[in-house]
């Protein structure tokens, strides 16, 4: 399967990290390298013009042996990182590498055994090491002097809080319970561990809004532990996402949670639950271009994620273009074909599309008799007209459905009084997908009456598209370079590449250089790539071609190997010298010896 519709040739900072293998031969270190992953992930994701592929995409990789150039082609990357960890006693080996999708090409690889405790520095270290070869091989991007994100130093902390996080993420009831367990016992080992007190927040506003425990008890606690995490860590992302999903789908409260997302990006404006949160704020709210317009930019960077595939096709699906709905519900379920949110919608679309037969086996599939029963009906009165013989025995008395089929039900059998009982109650209580009731086309009968028309005024009164300004995204405040500036660097370049032939040097990076030419490696990439219109490996490698072609017409040096001659250049791999000088000469080096010798 192939969703994604990225021309891979024209994205070349981009970059998916899989998850790291667990070779420690303990099943139970598997949170670890899973931890070990998503911590890289998020250091990237700091760095504002390189394209991170999010945790959902990329462990849909997970012990899949799946070849590298699939993977980018699906993902629309031109780079993948691999890795794998192994952990002994007390010491920890990790190895890394960093791979084009396109070619298969390795473009950096090395492995590291520390002490356990160096983890935290470790992460820090090949995360920056990783966005310096891609700032290398593919141009200017800004990199902060550190990307980690661990906001402790306590080892037995920050194993706790990741198999807190492990658990998290399986989002089922008895593991979010597990999750609060680890969460709570990595705080009381540092009590200055702001991560764990906001993850716990987050539980309980997951917990609360899923009905698993009284909503009111349940939001106030999740408020209490955010708050005071974000009082221990104003720069936490996931801290501000939490609160604004607690005043989005928790209070509906469509100003403040907006404010919470605004937050959450100016920390990280590439966060892909955020960004899926923002798109159906705007969905909620009737600002549908805006909504499809977010839902674009999340699949570009998580494209294997069922719920933003279900996100995009409810946004069709509440305008009325059910085709086009269709097309993205069935996406996510090629992805999980038990996602529930889009399987009921799937029937949905059927019902409007009239295709009846399709509707009905698809139902049967994953829905009992009643539920059936009652999508037959509303069938019918929607379709031909027939008020339903109302049926008590089939409704529910469940407020939490993904699809409220039995409030459906009761609206097109007319019974209006018991409808609206029902429909108060759940916009009282906040229930889930209710909150796009004004668009729901299954309430058109509703639509009319002045007690629709008081609901939807009192829950979206003021909302309008000023209430929602987007704000600048961050740019390149780097200033730019004078005339004397950019004249003595480019001096002093050609001194350091040209007459002391640096070049020569196999372990030559942007970063030694820049520190050579004391300035800023930022700054030397943004002139290499702005006032040379180049990268530094294409700038390098220059320079080692020209030796080479020097060097290898002496007759002094016939009799050594044109790898040989290939290193004494600077190269330090011979598939790199053969690929760069094919790219430039458009032929191999052993047939451009031969035509100028």
């Amino acid at each position: 399967m192939n969703l994604s519709t990225s021309n891979i040739s024209s994205i070349d900072k981009s970059i998916v990290v899989l998850p790291f293998k667990n070779l420690s031969g303990d099943a139970s270190y598997e949170y670890f390298s899973d931890g070990i992953t998503e911590e890289i992930i998020n250091a990237l994701t700091k760095i504002d013009t390189l394209k991170v592929t999010a945790r959902t995409s990329s462990f849909a990789f997970k012990n899949k042996p799946t070849d590298i150039r699939i993977i980018g082609n699906e993902l629309g990357v031109t780079n993948a990182v691999e890795g794998s960890i192994r952990i002994a006693k007390e010491r920890i080996r990790i190895s890394a590498q960093l791979t084009r999708t396109d070619t298969g090409f390795l473009l950096w690889s090395e492995k590291f055994d520390r002490e356990l405790d160096d983890v935290f520095a470790l992460q820090d270290e090949i995360s920056l090491l990783i966005a310096d070869k891609i700032r290398e091989n593919f141009g200017h991007i800004e990199i902060e002097e550190s990307l980690s994100s661990v906001q402790t130093q306590n080892l037995t902390a920050y194993q706790l809080y990741l198999k807190g996080r492990y658990f998290q993420l399986t989002w089922n009831l008895p593991n979010l319970e597990k999750a609060i367990g680890f969460y709570q016992k990595a705080a009381d080992f540092d009590a200055s561990y702001a991560d764990p007190i906001i993850a716990i927040g987050w539980c309980y506003a997951i917990n609360a809004s899923w009905g698993h425990m009284n909503r009111e008890d349940g939001l106030k606690k999740a408020n209490q532990y955010l708050d005071k995490g974000l009082a221990m860590n104003p720069n936490s992302y996931t801290g501000y996402f939490a609160k604004a999903t607690i005043h989005f789908w928790g209070n509906w409260q469509f100003e403040e949670g907006y404010r919470d997302l605004q937050s959450c990006f100016k920390i990280n404006p590439h966060f892909s639950e955020g960004m899926e949160a923002l798109a159906e704020l705007y969905t909620a709210t009737g600002f549908f271009d805006k909504a499809l317009e977010q839902t674009e930019q999340i699949l570009k960077i998580n494209p294997l994620s069922p719920n933003h595939y279900y996100t995009k096709g409810n946004i069709h699906y509440l305008q009325g273009d059910y085709q086009t709905a269709l097309g993205s519900f069935e996406n996510s379920l090629k992805l999980d074909n038990s996602f529930t949110l889009s399987r009921h919608l799937k029937v949905a679309c059927l019902l409007f599309l009239k295709e009846k037969d399709a509707m009905l086996a698809y139902a049967k599939s994953f829905l009992n008799d009643d539920f059936v029963a009652m999508i037959n009906a509303i069938y019918g009165a929607i379709h031909h007209q027939k008020i339903p013989e109302f049926d008590e025995t089939l409704m529910s008395e469940n407020l939490n459905l993904m699809v409220y089929w039995d409030f459906y039900y009761l609206v097109h059998c007319q019974k209006t009084d018991a409808a609206f009982e029902r429909f108060e109650k759940m916009v009282k209580e906040r229930i889930g997908q209710i909150i796009n009731f004004q668009f729901d086309p299954f309430l058109v009968p509703l639509r009319s009456t002045q007690m629709f028309k008081e609901l939807k005024s009192t829950i979206f009164k003021g909302i309008q598209a000023t209430t929602f300004s987007i704000e600048a995204s961050k740019t390149d405040n780097i200033p730019s370079f004078t005339q004397k500036e950019s004249d003595e660097l480019k001096n002093a370049l050609d001194q350091i590449l040209g007459r002391e032939q640096a070049f020569l040097r196999s372990d030559l990076s942007l970063r030694s250089l820049a520190e050579e030419l004391a300035i800023h490696p930022n700054r030397l990439s943004k002139f290499i790539n702005d006032y040379l219109q180049t990268n530094f490996t294409e700038l390098v490698n220059g320079k080692r071609l020209e030796h080479f072609q020097k060097i290898a017409l002496l007759p002094e040096n016939s009799h050594l190997t044109l790898l040989g001659l290939a290193y004494e250049s600077g190269f330090n791999s011979k598939t790199v010298f053969n690929t760069y000088f094919k790219k430039i000469a458009g032929i191999t080096p052993k047939q451009w010896l031969k035509n100028n010798s």
